[in-house]
């Protein structure tokens, strides 16, 4: 329906549209808005004709009307809006797959979602909730950026909760989590797969716990299986400089690795070039896989082979979680797809690395990779 801004005829300026709400809908069929409100509801069994029935949902489609979801939340105490927090969404990967697997399960159950980020500030989170929660909210994500444990606030533990790449004391809570340990797996038998078994270097920081220590656990559970076992554990970087020296070292010594598992893509990007400061190449001479399938993995090149984080499916999954009859609890585990790059071969010829030193274009990267 319409309401005319003028109040004369010589008014300018166009209608204003407005909202068509129930009582609308009754008056144009000639009911009452008790039975529009039951017609449009499917109530069949009020005794209302068959005429009037029409009559109102013929007067719904000549206004347009759409029932308030709001004003049926509060009667019957359910709500069609979800909150989605983290403590930073920042950019990336990270930021637009979670919103996109959230939306897309939101919107199969006529779900709206808001998004708020709390830059790990308590306050910020407490006033984001309540906001949220002031707007219908009745239901939230919580996902971090890295696989960590959390606590969460009075607040969001009073509230139907999903957490999405975290984990919480509790076991009566949801989480939706990335199998690392099975990436990890993955990761081990691609390069077994290519005749890798005793040259193989893990290079990253794992610490107790975290998402880098379970991928170490799933790459030596797949190695035993197979007779393999890591060569040894570069453990002392988790940025690309660091590791671009640390591997270089590595390289120049005897006997030189054949392939390299980075815990994650930027560890992958220094070792890249420490490859390339030896004179050497990926994967002709050394192979190399990673953790992470971010934007990193596609501009190395040749293409990194990653186990990616399905940001966009522990959202969704999450999502579903929430609004699903019977809820589970404690930890449920997303496989982490294998992106296939192409830095795996078949262990190397097994060419001395001095051969190419000379040809460094500089004395810094023969430091880098200096022969032991």
């Amino acid at each position: 329906m319409t309401v005319d801004n003028a109040s004369g005829d010589n008014a300018s300026g166009p209608p204003t549209a407005t909202r068509a709400v129930l009582l609308d809908v009754a008056r144009l069929a000639g009911v009452s808005r008790t039975t529009a409100s039951f017609v449009l509801t499917g109530r069949n069994d009020m005794g209302i004709s068959a005429a009037a029935a029409d009559r109102v949902r013929q007067a719904a489609r000549d206004l347009g009307y759409r029932p308030s979801l709001l004003a049926r939340s509060l009667r019957m105490n359910s709500s069609h809006t979800i909150g989605l927090l983290s403590d930073g969404f920042g950019g990336g990967l990270f930021a637009g797959e979670l919103i996109q697997g959230a939306l897309a399960a939101a919107v199969l159950h006529d779900k709206m979602i808001f998004v708020g980020e709390t830059g790990g500030d308590p306050l910020v989170e407490t006033r984001l909730i309540n906001s949220m929660l002031d707007r219908g909210a009745r239901a939230f994500v919580y996902a971090s950026r890295r696989l960590r444990q959390v606590r969460l606030s009075t607040l969001l533990r009073a509230q139907q909760v999903v957490l999405v790449n975290c984990t919480i004391q509790s076991r009566d809570t949801a989480t939706v989590i990335p199998d690392e340990r099975g990436a990890g797996r993955s990761l081990a038998m691609a390069l077994i797969q290519r005749g890798h078994r005793d040259g193989i270097l893990v290079v990253g920081r794992a610490g107790p716990g975290d998402s880098a220590g379970l991928r170490i656990h799933g790459i030596t559970d797949a190695l035993r299986t197979q007779g393999a076992r890591v060569a040894a554990i570069i453990d002392s970087v988790s940025q690309p400089g660091p590791a671009a020296v640390a591997v270089g070292r590595i390289l120049g010594a005897a006997p030189r690795p054949t392939a390299l598992i980075c815990l994650d893509n930027r560890i992958a990007m220094g070792a890249y070039q420490a490859v390339r400061d030896c004179g050497l190449s990926v994967p002709d001479d050394v192979s190399v896989v990673s953790f992470g399938d971010s934007q990193l993995a596609t501009w190395l090149e040749p293409q990194l082979t990653s186990a990616a984080i399905p940001f966009g499916e522990l959202a969704r999954q999450a999502v579903e979680i929430l609004v699903a009859p019977e809820k589970p609890f404690g930890a449920q585990y997303v496989a982490m797809p294998l992106v296939q790059g192409s830095s795996v071969g078949p262990p190397g010829s097994g060419r001395d690395a001095r051969r190419d030193l000379s040809s460094a274009s500089s004395t810094g990267r023969q430091r880098r990779c200096a022969v032991t």
